[in-house]
């Protein structure tokens, strides 16, 4: 019997059941062993004797030594591109190179401009394919985002999430993951700058409870978790106007008090201090970007188990 290649593309894909089962793994990821250094392997080794190839058409801190690192604390290896080290630079098309990689390595990890990338590799690759980021969604990072608030505030379910700025690949990931979670999504962004509609239509049809369009001060009001990110993506051209139009969605104090006294901030970092939030906030008692970080090592070795497993 073929084994079912099991892909981990975007979150909308998860039955409520099988997210939960995956979120929950991440967790006791991180809670089964005390380390004596990072290098430590994990009980298990559920990655022994696999190779995870990484392929970057965008730089990379978190998401390349994260996975780097939960590869080899799973047992395995990787072996680490960008599209310019490889024939994709010069015409090959991505469906031969996923046939190609297919036969040396046991997984790929795409992180890609154009999230069509990732369907025409994974159509044509005979082993699971992890979306590391494309423009369409951040899976990855909202799983982290996930598992951060329940090891700090317990489930998320029946909360409130509210995100703050122009509709990204991250907000796309949330509204994914208030479909899955049974929580309050709230997104606070400038008409302009909005989420995709059609995502947010897709969730809403699930039954997903998302309020669009609201003001920043009405979004922050009993928030349990506050999210923001850059306002000009990666490769994004700097634009003045948008920057002003921008000012009042930046997360500062007067809108974390706004919130729960206890309210969360999360941010999938780099930050730039001074836009989309200010420095009191993300370097204040709020803050949890430096365990959200963190915790994409367990993240992505919950994604990896579960990519392997049958």
């Amino acid at each position: 019997m073929t084994k079912k290649i099991k892909h981990f593309i975007d979150l909308d894909s998860f039955s409520k059941k099988d997210f939960r089962v995956l979120l929950d793994k991440c967790h006791t990821r991180k809670n089964s062993k005390i380390r004596k250094g990072n290098a430590e392997l994990d009980l298990d080794m559920c990655a022994e004797d696999k190779i995870l190839a990484m392929i970057f058409e965008k730089p990379s801190t978190r998401t390349r030594f994260s996975f780097e690192t939960a590869m080899l604390q799973l047992g395995g290896k990787t072996i680490t591109a960008s599209s310019n080290d490889m024939q994709l630079n010069r015409g090959e098309t991505i469906e031969d190179t996923a046939k190609v990689l297919s036969r040396y390595v046991d997984l790929v990890m795409l992180r890609t401009n154009e999230h069509s990338t990732l369907i025409d590799f994974a159509s044509e690759s005979s082993i699971p394919v992890i979306n590391g980021l494309s423009d369409r969604s951040h899976p990855c990072q909202v799983l982290t985002d996930l598992m951060t608030f329940e090891e700090k505030r317990g489930k998320i379910n029946g909360k409130i999430v509210t995100w703050f700025g122009p509709g990204n690949n991250m907000t796309h990931s949330w509204i994914h993951a208030a479909s899955l979670l049974d929580f309050e999504l709230r997104i606070c962004a400038p008409k302009k700058f909005s989420a995709d509609k059609k995502i947010i239509k897709k969730a809403l049809n699930e039954g997903a409870k998302i309020i669009d369009n609201i003001s920043p001060e009405k979004a922050a009001r009993h928030s349990n978790c506050i999210v923001t990110d850059t306002w000009f993506s990666m490769g994004d051209r700097e634009d003045a106007s948008k920057r002003e139009m921008l000012k009042s969605y930046q997360v500062n104090n007067k809108l974390i008090k706004l919130a729960e006294d206890d309210v969360m901030f999360l941010h999938c970092l780099p930050a730039h201090r001074g836009e989309e939030v200010t420095a009191e906030v993300i370097d204040g008692p709020n803050s949890h970007v430096w365990d959200e970080a963190e915790n994409r090592v367990h993240a992505q070795k919950g994604i990896i188990d579960w990519c392997l497993s049958d």
